[in-house]
């Protein structure tokens, strides 16, 4: 992995970075192939995990010199048409594809801010009972909520809390590992989103710093970091623990909310139970616990 500093960067160290982060992504990607599912030789002889640099290149049909000059970070505007070689070469997935085409973009937008707009908290209080929701930034700052979604938040919802990051939540709370009992899924959630932020805001010096801290304080987020994963869900199933209601298994959609310019978008997680399921008499109880609240 790239080490980041707190550093700010100018626009040559900015295209260092980008380099760098390109490196980092084709030689994780490309450890991760097969040489068997590709039609290669394999076999306890290989002593390189994955894909050799001249494989990766021979299957997609570019120079050894030019993919070198990639991996090294000298090469950081590939064609279109290299990206998609280079994609089907490594089996990238939908999200994948998307991170390493943000990654070699030659344009790198300025820093936004984030910005709750007095809409957007109406419709957060305005969701029906019974659907917690919360909004959060491309830093993964929790920057809004409803009642039930503070609920459902581990905490970092509570008035006297002054970092309100779900990412050092998650790797740096013990408490994460009860609230989330499927920890290593949401972990890798939050690694992918971080990895997509720095690709697309490298100039953004809180998210560098707290990349950096993350780094240097959790292990485990080294090992997803350093994996190259690019994990991204919209939607699906969650499992979620609450005092007050023991494990809840929510379903969940997370909606993007356009950014103004120089702000950034948001993403507004919404869950919601069956109706006569556990889980919805479980979020039930906690609503009324929110309501009786003074």
């Amino acid at each position: 992995m790239s080490r980041m500093n707190g550093a700010g960067h100018t626009q040559g160290g900015q295209s260092a970075q980008r380099g760098n982060d390109i490196g980092d992504f084709l030689r994780a990607r490309r450890g991760r192939v097969a040489p068997e599912s590709v039609g290669l030789p394999g076999g306890p002889r290989r002593r390189v995990r994955g894909l050799r640099r001249e494989e990766l290149a021979q299957l997609a049909g570019i120079s050894v010199d030019y993919y070198v000059r990639l991996e090294q970070g000298r090469a950081t505007q590939p064609s279109p048409d290299v990206l998609d070689a280079l994609a089907r070469a490594l089996g990238l997935d939908t999200a994948e594809r998307r991170h390493l085409a943000t990654l070699t973009s030659a344009e790198q937008g300025p820093v936004p801010t984030a910005r709750v707009s007095p809409l957007l908290r109406r419709i957060l209080d305005g969701v029906a009972e019974g659907f917690p929701a919360f909004a959060t930034d491309h830093r993964l700052d929790v920057v809004a909520w409803n009642g039930l979604g503070a609920e459902l938040l581990g905490g970092l919802a509570e008035p006297a809390r002054r970092d309100r990051n779900n990412a050092r939540f998650l790797f740096l709370d013990p408490a994460a590992k009860d609230v989330h009992p499927d920890w290593r899924d949401r972990a890798a959630e939050a690694v992918g989103q971080l990895r997509v932020a720095a690709g697309r805001y490298p100039g953004d010096t809180p998210l560098m710093e707290l990349i950096a801290e993350l780094t240097a304080l959790s292990a485990e987020f080294r090992t997803i970091w350093d994996s190259g994963e690019v994990v991204m869900c919209a939607a699906g199933r969650k499992r979620l623990w609450h005092a007050a209601a023991g494990i809840l298994t929510l379903d969940f959609e997370t909606l993007h909310v356009p950014a103004a310019p120089g702000e950034t978008g948001l993403v507004v997680h919404v869950f919601g139970a069956e109706e006569g399921s556990e889980a919805a008499r479980g979020l039930a109880r906690i609503a009324g616990m929110v309501r009786a609240a003074p």
